[in-house]
């Protein structure tokens, strides 16, 4: 149980040059969950993504460092949102206009492995949040938000009282969730900042979201390594979770650098 619930906790990563297939794929009874998505350059070919041009001829064109397409998420989510499995090859004509004809770009990637099966429960704050599963089941936390989403929630109407509608959310809910109902047949928490700490300006009223899914006895099932293009030895492995290895870390690092930026 505790490996299947690891696989589908964790964000998983993939990146592809110009000319390279990406491939994503999850476990066996989970399907993909698209975070976000770039596809340009900004960071020198030497950092990532190699030219393919003889060094002479790259040195005749400038390379642009600050070229990004704006229907990189949209693309994603076309080709693999909800699919359990989904390759492609990379290339400029998939997104649309060339942003910077002459520079090699590349696509990153970012997704999560959702469960087929989940229950979604709100709590408005101070309210008491029961989750629970059958005889012989136990919980699995997906996500869990304690704070003010742009949309709100239906379930806990927002009263302005002058405030602005503000989005804030705690850092810790889904770590707190996943300690005190993971492996549970059962559990409560009360949606309060006694337990989740106060995200939001005094005076915003917040809810706690919990999405989970509830099993007796999950496998983690092998990949079908045979659906998969082979990749050339420049691409990462579509298994592996963000934050491992100097690569994965610079390529987190460019994503939140750019999502800053724009």
């Amino acid at each position: 149980f505790a490996g299947y619930i690891s696989q589908v906790l964790k964000n998983y990563s993939d990146h592809a040059c110009d000319g390279e297939y990406v491939s994503l794929r999850c476990p066996h009874r989970t399907t993909i969950s698209i975070q976000s998505s770039f596809y340009g350059r900004i960071v020198p070919s030497h950092q990532l993504c190699p030219s393919r041009y003889p060094h002479s001829y790259a040195t005749l064109i400038k390379e642009d460092v600050a070229c990004s397409v704006g229907t990189s998420l949209q693309k994603m989510l076309d080709e693999c949102q909800d699919r359990r499995s989904c390759q492609f090859l990379v290339n400029s004509r998939l997104f649309g206009t060339d942003p910077c004809p002459g520079t090699g770009k590349y696509l990153l990637v970012w997704y999560k492995c959702r469960p087929n099966e989940y229950k979604s429960k709100v709590a408005c704050e101070d309210d008491k949040l029961r989750l629970s599963c059958k005889k012989s089941m136990v919980i699995a936390i997906y996500s869990a938000i304690f704070g003010r989403t742009q949309g709100g929630s239906l379930e806990c109407p927002y009263q302005s009282l002058g405030m602005p509608m503000i989005e804030c959310q705690s850092a810790t809910a889904l770590q707190l969730m996943i300690k005190r109902c993971h492996g549970k047949r059962s559990c409560s928490i009360y949606a309060s900042t006694y337990e989740f700490g106060d995200p939001c300006y005094p005076g915003i009223q917040k809810h706690l979201n919990v999405i989970y899914t509830c099993d007796n006895s999950p496998v983690l099932l092998p990949v079908d390594e045979t659906e998969a293009p082979a990749l050339s030895s420049s691409s990462s492995s579509s298994m592996e979770p963000v934050g491992v290895g100097t690569e994965m870390a610079l390529l987190s690092n460019l994503l939140a650098a750019y999502a800053f930026i724009t």
